[in-house]
């Protein structure tokens, strides 16, 4: 990171998921001078706070991955206050990154972004080309003007915003709440809640045969750093393994990990949500050199031996 590692960067939802990993990239690159603003001081979702925060810091390059977030049965719940949260926050950050000459802009979408039926895997071109999946549809639809604002301010302005689109992403620090989160965290949680219970079974929503690609959130963390260093063009650019695997192998790969042996049961009359989810991540290793390091089960093991040790923290 040696083109901001004597300038001060801001990374908002630095604290969450994502961006606790993405602030320790960047430490770790020798980045000193790092902002972090929190939504309990800072609600993003007005414009004047975000003008504010730009003046007050004076940041040379913003990382945005502030989002509110859910899994199916969360965005079927909050349609719109996730569609309202994600777009206001993305404008007016963005709108005074510019207005406070901000150098640099990274905004991070999402693949739910892409449309419901796109050829696979989904090409970056492809985002056009119908309607996302309608149980996520609003959020990522918000998302997706991140990318339309971010090119209408390069042509207007001459402002030097990308626009990253992550896969799904698992690891260490995820939220594992079965309300709210999505299918890893939740699978990890059913498997090893029923294995201490003895169980004979657990229940997982749909029919386990549509597909999703996941991404070990320190791989992800590293593309987002690489592409703050190293691109600088007005074309999203997508971000994963390029390796889809059914919900219901994902299942069976978890039970294994975590030593479930009851059975896995199906509940068919909840949503599946987008039927396949894979992408095409050529251009990330063009443009910036990334390629995924953690393998899937790899990644698992991580993220359930990390579970495991906050779950004894807590007894």
């Amino acid at each position: 990171m040696k083109r901001w590692t004597d300038k001060t960067i801001m990374v908002t939802g630095g604290s969450g998921f994502l961006g606790s990993h993405v602030v320790e990239r960047l430490r770790a690159a020798g980045c000193g001078r790092i902002i972090v603003p929190r939504s309990r001081d800072y609600d993003l979702r007005k414009q004047q706070t975000a003008m504010s925060l730009i003046e007050q810091t004076k940041p040379d390059l913003v990382i945005h991955l502030a989002a509110s977030v859910g899994g199916i049965e969360a965005n079927r719940k909050n349609p719109g206050a996730f569609f309202y949260d994600n777009l206001s926050m993305g404008i007016h950050l963005m709108e005074a990154a510019r207005l406070g000459g901000v150098e640099k802009f990274v905004a991070c979408g999402t693949i739910c972004s892409y449309p419901k039926h796109a050829a696979v895997p989904f090409r970056e071109e492809a985002l056009w080309d119908g309607y996302p999946e309608e149980t996520n549809a609003p959020y990522g639809l918000a998302k997706k003007m991140l990318l339309v604002q971010s090119q209408a301010y390069r042509q207007q302005y001459g402002f030097n915003s990308i626009f990253l689109l992550p896969v799904n992403l698992y690891g260490p620090r995820d939220n594992f709440d079965l309300e709210t989160s999505h299918v890893i965290p939740a699978l990890i949680r059913k498997c090893v809640e029923a294995k201490e219970r003895n169980d004979d079974h657990i229940v997982v929503w749909g029919t386990g045969q549509v597909t999703r690609e996941f991404l070990y959130v320190e791989d992800a963390a590293e593309a987002i750093v690489l592409a703050a260093e190293h691109y600088d063009g007005d074309q999203p650019v997508n971000i994963g393994t390029g390796e889809e695997i059914s919900i219901k192998d994902l299942a069976d790969l978890i039970a294994r990990e975590t030593g479930f042996t009851g059975e896995i049961r199906w509940d068919s009359g909840k949503p599946d949500g987008q039927p396949r989810r894979c992408l095409d991540v050529r251009k990330a290793r063009e443009y910036f050199g990334f390629e995924a390091r953690v393998s899937l089960q790899e990644g698992l093991r991580r993220t359930i031996a990390w579970y495991a040790a906050q779950r004894a923290e807590r007894v």
